[in-house]
């Protein structure tokens, strides 16, 4: 079994929480801190396409392999995102990756089906000792509109995905024991980060609650939301966002937003920002090359920068957490690389609320695959299926080996 991983902690670290909300009280009454942004810089032409080969969502053709979908083109230019995972020199079919959801994947009555192993329930009277209110009711008797709250939506979804591991670790074993690399949706990464050991529970879910509160109060401040939308070949998403900001703009907008928040796969995005950008891209979106355009019950533009007001009090949070290497490794959604070390997971995750989540671009770092190798079994804990169909779109030969949990 791994070492440090969150089953490893919660017993012997169970009373650490509390010393850990004490310090996080006191931090926050410090003084507001700022920092400056990441900000890479390339000085040759060659690194910026270096970097722009890193950044596309594109795949090795292979001679017809066909372990993606058709939506990409043919002859299209080597993808080099594979050598951002882990490759051990073993059959890759012994091995395991295991995907956590994010926000807006859980219902009244979800966990319920969790609450018979023992360690399931004890992360829910960890949690709700560490939040000061009790989720598990929330869970269990909502309502379905207080539940979707992202102040008890993000807590609710980690738990319940923790929660969901019990039932593959008494079901299936060797799926912990075998895990390679790991990778969260959203909130999702947290969850991820607990798992893999970086952090314990009690200090991943306080860290979720201030998460979620920040970003519930940054949504409060301007009308704002989020939008699923399909793209067809000639939808040219940068122009579409530019100009539905710049009509947000003309309109009188004060903080005039539209970026792709979310890359889910080759032909859906979700597109996030100002009310009135949202609504130019409804009411002209199928104009400009978009199709099915459905609003998300969503009230905040999560991964743009209308939450940059959440990030002050997440970093104050995020100075409480004591971090440690990861045992098994992580993919950030801001690039789908895996964490290096403590560092850059410091820096990586409040960046993460204001970024893209690059999931698309993750799930091919993480299956990328010449003809003939196998793939790892892959374990969809906690979403109903939802990150098995994204990955069918995405690879449909590691989807034949994925499994929900």
């Amino acid at each position: 079994m791994f070492p440090r991983t969150f089953y490893g902690t919660i017993s012997s670290r169970s009373n650490l929480f509390r010393l850990s909300r004490c310090m996080l009280s006191r931090s926050l009454s410090d003084k507001p801190h700022s920092e400056n942004g990441d900000h890479e810089t390339t000085n040759t032409k060659s690194s910026e396409i270096s970097q722009l080969l890193e950044d596309a969502t594109i795949h090795d053709p292979g001679e017809n392999s066909g372990w993606a979908t058709s939506a990409y083109p043919e002859n299209c230019v080597p993808n080099v995102q594979g050598q951002y995972a882990d490759r051990p020199n073993i059959n890759p079919s012994d091995t395991s990756i295991i995907l956590f959801p994010g926000q807006g994947n859980i219902k009244v009555g979800d966990v319920k089906r969790y609450l018979h192993y023992p360690e399931a329930k004890y992360l829910f009277e960890i949690a709700n000792e560490a939040l000061g209110y009790d989720l598990l009711k929330i869970c269990l008797e909502g309502p379905q509109e207080t539940l979707n709250r992202t102040e008890y939506n993000q807590p609710a979804t980690v738990v319940k995905s923790l929660a969901a591991l019990e039932k593959l670790r008494e079901n299936r074993p060797r799926a912990l024991d075998t895990c390679i690399a790991c990778a969260g949706y959203s909130v999702g990464e947290i969850t991820a980060l607990i798992f893999s050991g970086a952090m314990t529970f009690e200090d991943g879910i306080r860290l979720v609650g201030v998460r979620a509160a920040a970003m519930q109060d940054a949504a409060n401040l301007v009308p704002q939301g989020m939008l699923s939308v399909h793209n067809t070949p000639e939808a040219r998403m940068s122009d579409i966002c530019e100009k539905a900001k710049n009509w947000a703009m003309d309109a009188g907008d004060p903080m005039p937003e539209c970026r792709v928040a979310i890359f889910l796969h080759p032909d859906m995005k979700i597109l996030a920002g100002s009310e009135r950008a949202l609504k130019y891209i409804e009411t002209n979106g199928k104009s400009m090359g978009l199709r099915h355009i459905k609003r998300l019950p969503l009230s905040g533009a999560f991964h743009t920068s209308l939450m940059i007001p959440s990030l002050d009090i997440f970093k104050k949070a995020l100075r409480t957490i004591m971090f440690e290497q990861p045992k098994v490794s992580v993919h950030s959604n801001v690039d789908g690389k895996r964490y290096k070390n403590v560092n850059q997971i410091m820096r990586y995750l409040p960046k993460q609320i204001i970024s893209p989540v690059k999931w698309e671009q993750t799930m091919h770092v993480l299956y990328m695959r010449r003809p003939g190798i196998e793939f790892p079994r892959t374990f969809d804990v906690g979403s109903g299926g939802r990150l098995k169909a994204l990955l069918g779109f995405v690879n449909a030969k590691a989807f034949k080996s994925c499994y929900t949990i």
